[in-house]
Formats: C-alpha cells, sequence, structure tokens
C-alpha cells in the first residue's frame, strides 16, 4: 500500500519532502502488483523509490498531458516576450 507523505515529516536533506508528491511506494511493493498501487493512487501522481530514493515517477495520462500543454504555454509566453524585447530593442525578429 502506498503511503502518504504528510507536512508533519522533519526536513532531511534528500528526504522525501523533497519529491513534489504526496504519495510514495518502495519499489519491490510496486513490481508485486503495479496496477494495485496505480488504482489506490486515485489519480496521484506518485514516486516509486529504492533504497528511499526516486527510481521513477507514476504520472497519470491526463496530468501529463495537462504538464505538456502547460509546457508548450510557457515556451510559447518566452518567445512572445523576446519577440518583443528585440522589437523595443529595435532588432529585427
Amino acid at each position: 500500500m502506498a503511503r502518504k507523505i504528510g507536512p508533519e515529516r522533519p526536513k532531511e536533506p534528500g528526504g522525501l519532502e523533497e519529491l513534489r508528491v504526496r504519495r510514495v511506494v518502495g519499489i519491490s511493493e510496486f513490481k508485486k502488483n503495479p496496477m494495485r498501487v496505480f488504482v489506490e493512487a486515485k489519480g496521484e501522481t506518485f514516486a516509486v523509490l529504492n533504497f528511499n530514493r526516486p527510481e521513477f515517477y507514476i504520472v497519470p495520462a491526463p496530468n501529463y498531458g495537462a504538464l505538456l500543454d502547460r509546457i508548450a504555454e510557457l515556451e510559447r509566453a518566452a518567445m512572445q516576450a523576446e519577440g518583443e524585447e528585440r522589437t523595443r530593442m529595435g532588432l529585427s525578429p
């Protein structure tokens, strides 16, 4: 069963609080029944740990799509800002 990480955990360098997820599972447990662990996560992204270090993250498809969309938005905004800055400085695009 995946564990939930709460804010009450003390901060440890390289510890679980740096994972940016609220749910983690050990790799041995994940390998036993990955689909069960995924279903128990109820749509949340979670980390799979190996020796208490993140080995990989499981990101549900809708979250992954939203992440890619957000990255594309940020890239477009950066390109637009760069073009505006070049125009402001009198440089050709």
